[in-house]
């Protein structure tokens, strides 16, 4: 995954605690040699004000940043529908300035986006170039986000939109399931709702694919692509997954989504058609269980 070049990489990583900038940071740290022309910037809300304009462009300045992977979201879909002015700072905002700045430095930003653009409507996976209709504000804001970086429109730029992402660091449904069927003897899961879980780990692989010449691609517009595991699973489905893998003596018992009602509507449906990107950067994708499998070793639950 090295550039082929002497010539050094900066990348910023933005929402370098998350999951994902968690797993990219974890991957460049033990394969050093893979990355020797790549210095990388990993920053938090703490280190960059992402929803700063100012601060943003003087960073990308100061650090002649070459390739802004911004995994940085407002992710807590319930609240958001509550607390739309921040979702839409990280969301929209901080993606605008982040465009703004990769456009004047001549950098190349890749953003991260979501499954939640789409209404769950669909009978077929969602292709890139399917009609958006967000549920909720999560949606919505992020939507708001792609829009701005597609005007801005910095060279060479992608967005990659994923699903149900889960790993070992950070919070997120493995965790939840582990715990409560750790403390319960049956839980209810929704069965109604479809898609892919998909592992942080593979998507920062992806992404750090994506990054090496040999497989680059150059476009003069934003590029929009779908990347989730492959497969398909119900929340039923990917809990009993979990229990089975880790050996936790729990019955899942399928409900609908009408018997858990939450603030925020979910997409029933959000598979997502990845035959655009395994095509452009030469991907292979896991299948998710084998991946949720590596997963739990990890976590040391299996």
């Amino acid at each position: 995954m090295t550039t082929g070049s002497t010539t050094m990489a900066n990348i910023l990583v933005t929402g370098a605690n998350g999951q994902l900038g968690s797993e990219i940071r974890y991957l460049v740290d033990h394969q050093p040699s893979a990355f020797d022309h790549q210095r990388f910037y990993f920053t938090d809300r703490d280190t960059l004000d992402i929803t700063d304009k100012e601060a943003v462009a003087a960073f990308v300045k100061a650090n002649k940043i070459t390739v802004i992977i911004n995994a940085a979201a407002y992710t807590a879909v319930d609240r958001a529908e509550e607390d739309e002015l921040n979702a839409d700072k990280v969301n929209h905002l901080a993606t605008r300035y982040l465009a703004q700045a990769a456009k004047e430095h001549h950098a190349r930003l890749i953003h991260i986006s979501t499954d939640y653009v789409f209404d769950g409507r669909n009978h077929k996976p969602y292709n890139e170039d399917d009609a958006t209709a967000p549920n909720g504000v999560y949606g919505a804001t992020k939507l708001a986000g792609e829009k701005a970086m597609q005007e801005i429109n910095p060279a060479n730029s992608i967005i990659i939109r994923t699903s149900w992402v889960y790993s070992s660091f950070g919070n997120n449904f493995v965790k939840t399931m582990l715990r409560l069927g750790k403390e319960r003897d049956s839980l209810g899961v929704i069965f109604d709702q479809v898609g892919t879980p998909t592992y942080a780990r593979d998507l920062a692989d992806a992404l750090l694919r994506v990054l090496s010449d040999e497989c680059s691609v150059l476009n003069e517009n934003v590029m929009i692509y779908n990347y989730s595991n492959e497969g398909v699973a119900s929340w039923y489905d990917f809990a009993k997954a979990i229990f089975e893998i880790a050996d936790i003596d729990c019955k899942v018992n399928p409900i609908e989504t009408k018997e858990y009602p939450t603030p925020a509507a979910r997409p029933s449906y959000s598979l997502l058609n990845k035959a655009k990107i395994k095509k452009a950067f030469g991907i292979e994708i896991p299948y998710w269980r084998n991946s949720l499998t590596h997963c739990l070793v990890k976590m040391g639950e299996k």
